[in-house]
């Protein structure tokens, strides 16, 4: 059993992440010692990890929840975890296209600052309708 500052150290989350996750339910509530410091074991901070790997994939909470559930499920239903990762990824690939977008747009903008003339036409670019 490990205190939530070794928790933290050892799953790669931090504190007030930990005690966040633990209000919303992704992780259970933790035991506590008779002064009420949390303590986390193994499994406690192995699903800590596995909260965390999907959040550095930038797996929404709902979506973590919901693999968190398929992950004890004996089956293991692939299918189900494909579709959500599926989805994530277009909804990635779709906010990289916007940014693809974004990156033309300054492009532009920054390409009608390259002279240097008394009245900016990047301003007045943005000022347009």
């Amino acid at each position: 059993m490990q205190h939530i500052g070794e928790a933290a150290k050892l799953s790669g989350v931090n504190i007030e992440t930990i005690r966040y996750y633990e209000r919303e339910g992704i992780v259970p509530t933790a035991e506590r010692t008779a002064s009420g410091r949390r303590l986390y074991d193994d499994a406690a901070i192995a699903r800590l990890r596995f909260v965390r790997r999907c959040r550095d994939l930038g797996f929404p909470i709902a979506d973590i929840r919901t693999l968190l559930g398929l992950s004890s499920n004996a089956s293991k239903p692939c299918s189900e975890v494909k579709e959500i990762s599926q989805r994530h990824l277009d909804d990635v690939r779709a906010r990289l296209s916007d940014l693809q977008n974004l990156e033309a747009a300054l492009v532009d903008l920054v390409h009608e600052c390259a002279s240097a003339r008394s009245e900016c036409p990047a301003l007045k670019q943005l000022f347009a309708d």
